[in-house]
């Protein structure tokens, strides 16, 4: 697969107050603030768009905040195999706080961009680079039935232990049973957002995640869905539901009795690889 390198460039100037010192920890509030706000329904260019799973922090993306260079060759020099790369720059934010409002003003399509799993971020002063990126898959996967099962045991795992999806605290719950219904209907939307190049729970025939799993016949009460996009590994797409407070209490609800679970990838696609987990109540 080729690389594609999009630098994405943005100089904003804000109103500067007393100077402050540098803190290291405020480029990690400004991940939290991503995540955080990539978690949520946002708003961005007269679209409404979905919750995404969080962002990972990858130290090969902390680049020099100062100076352009040529940003696929500095990532090849720290041996991240990227597929796609934005670079958002700001000046004048004087915290995470501000740099964040900036990037909700300006860049909220780059942040919000489901491809993207990776970021890194660095700041000189009051400047900012934020590199967002999506690598190569470069896990050995099995078929769709079979990381669908190991999803599962590592779905299972999580439910079986107390935990705190956001502000709510959930307990532990019992394990999902493997479903071939639900199977089948998740492997179909996996391919079809592979093969069709979007990510929602909606697909382009405006079917719901209830209206799949009915048409692979599943007869239950209650139908749940969380879906992941960019991560090569089961253990990636499952850290990723857990950072994630509505994916976390989807994936924690007691509800829920069995699962079905699958990926599909296209290497034509943006995100490269798409999983589909649907939970059900029989």
């Amino acid at each position: 697969m080729g690389f594609t390198t999009v630098l994405r460039l943005g100089a904003l100037t804000l109103a500067l107050a007393s100077t402050t010192h540098a803190m290291a920890s405020e480029e990690s509030q400004l991940v939290d603030s991503l995540n955080s706000y990539r978690s949520q329904i946002q708003r961005c260019a007269g679209q409404a768009l979905g919750e995404l799973p969080p962002l990972a922090s990858d130290p090969r993306l902390i680049l020099p905040a100062t100076g352009m260079g040529d940003l696929q060759q500095a990532l090849v020099k720290a041996s991240y195999p990227m597929v796609n790369v934005q670079a958002i720059r700001l000046s004048g934010p004087r915290d995470g706080a501000a740099a964040m409002q900036a990037v909700r003003e300006s860049f909220c399509q780059v942040v919000l961009d489901p491809q993207f799993v990776d970021v890194g971020i660095s700041r000189e002063g009051r400047e900012w680079r934020i590199v967002l990126a999506r690598p190569l898959l470069s896990a050995r996967l099995g078929d769709w039935q079979a990381e669908g099962q190991k999803l599962l045991e590592l779905l299972n795992g999580a439910r079986a232990q107390a935990r705190q999806c956001g502000a709510q605290r959930l307990e532990a719950s019992a394990p999902l049973a493997w479903n071939a219904a639900l199977a089948s209907a998740a492997e179909g939307h996996s391919r079809a957002m592979a093969n069709q190049n979007f990510f929602e729970h909606r697909d382009r025939d405006g079917r719901t995640p209830g209206d799949r799993a009915e048409l692979a016949g599943y007869q239950g009460q209650q139908i749940g869905e969380n879906i992941a996009a960019g991560h090569d590994s089961v253990r990636a797409v499952i850290d990723g539901w857990l950072a994630s407070p509505g994916h976390c209490a989807n994936l924690m609800n007691p509800a829920f009795q069995e699962l079905g679970a699958a990926y599909a990838a296209d290497p034509k696609s943006d995100a490269g690889i798409y999983w589909t987990a649907l939970f059900g109540k029989p």
